[in-house]
């Protein structure tokens, strides 16, 4: 019998063992990928609804839950936009990054790089964030979230 099977050497991960072992990846989420899976008239809808079928952690920005809900309080009402945040309230599998001065002088510093492009806070604070938890897919529909590197997983479902 193989020792892997032995009971007597079977137990729990020593600690030195257990930080070596891999976790299950982060993905960043942006408002786009959000909007899609609560929005049944997004087109995205059917891959987000999927995709939430069984989440990664996933990490946001504070700037990301604004957008959000200004969104569905212009696009509908204000019932939508509580309901947008009892939706974030509830989903337990999300981090969210806050905004303060340390991060915006961070996402200033990205936007004046990418000057070329036009990066709102919100996307470029997401970008911060990838770089800095080194995650490297990001569940949304916009480009500019691939800006330095990460894989968009509607790309991504598109090939």
């Amino acid at each position: 019998m193989p020792d892997w099977s032995n009971r007597a050497t079977r137990g729990r991960a020593r600690r030195w063992m257990t930080s070596s072992m891999v976790a299950k990846t982060e993905a960043y989420i942006d408002t786009s990928a959000l909007i899609a899976f609560l929005d049944r008239s997004d087109s995205y809808h059917p891959l987000f609804r999927r995709l939430f079928s069984s989440p990664p952690r996933l990490v946001t920005s504070a700037l990301v839950i604004a957008e959000g809900h200004g969104w569905f309080l212009r696009r509908y009402d204000r019932n939508r936009a509580v309901q947008f945040l009892n939706f974030i309230d509830e989903l337990s599998v999300l981090a969210i990054q806050s905004f303060d001065r340390d991060e915006l002088a961070k996402t200033s510093r990205l936007i004046k790089k990418f000057g070329d492009q036009s990066l709102t806070l919100a996307d470029a604070h997401g970008l911060v964030i990838m770089h800095q938890r080194r995650i490297s897919t990001c569940w949304s529909a916009d480009r500019h979230l691939g800006l330095t590197g990460a894989s968009l997983i509607v790309s991504a479902a598109n090939l």
